[in-house]
Order: C-alpha cells, then sequence, then structure tokens
C-alpha cells in the first residue's frame, strides 16, 4: 500500500467519503495522523484513506471513537503478533530442516 502522503484534507475526505471537519476531528481524537508539509498543510496516504475507511466503517456500525480507538490498537497489536508468528514458525521450520540433515 502506498506510504507517501499525496493527498490534501478536501480530496483525501471525498475518498474516504466523509467530510472534511471529521478528518480533523479523527486527527484531535488521536485515531489518524496525516503528514504535514512544511507549511503545516495536511497530506494523507493511501494508507490514511484506507484507515479513514475503516474507522468510517465502525462507526456506521455503532462504535464510539473511544471503541474505535482501541479496536484500531487491537487489530495492529494483532497484526503484530501474526507478523512474530508467520517468523516464529519459519525459524522453527529452519530448524527443523537442519536437525533433518544433521540426522542424515
Amino acid at each position: 500500500m502506498q506510504e507517501r502522503a499525496l493527498y490534501i484534507i478536501s480530496v483525501a475526505a471525498e475518498l474516504a467519503g466523509v467530510h472534511a471537519q471529521t478528518l480533523r476531528i479523527y486527527e484531535r481524537k488521536g485515531l489518524i495522523e496525516p503528514a504535514r508539509t512544511q507549511g503545516g498543510s495536511r497530506r494523507y496516504s493511501e494508507h490514511d484513506i484506507a484507515l479513514l475507511r475503516r474507522i468510517q466503517e465502525l462507526t456506521n456500525e455503532g462504535v464510539s471513537l473511544i471503541g474505535v480507538r482501541k479496536i484500531l490498537e487491537l487489530e495492529d497489536d494483532l497484526a503484530d503478533a501474526l507478523a512474530r508468528i508467520r517468523k516464529l514458525e519459519e525459524m522453527l521450520e529452519r530448524t527443523r530442516a537442519r536437525t533433518r540433515g544433521a540426522a542424515s
């Protein structure tokens, strides 16, 4: 996913299907942190747009912004844990392969 912050707030809002003021609220609540230009203007990446859409999905389901923040934190924690599990499984498989090779 594109990490380069390209979109100004009005374009990001349109792509995410929200009002620009909603993006400012999300930022104040700590749900999103757009990049800033040297002049201080917000710039949003594709990742930010995907996050905004996820926030909208959750709020449309009736989740409060506090709940959204917690869900996003838990989803990040889960993604980190799954990545770590994959890495450990790969290490385990390499160790098993070496052990099988040494036993032959």
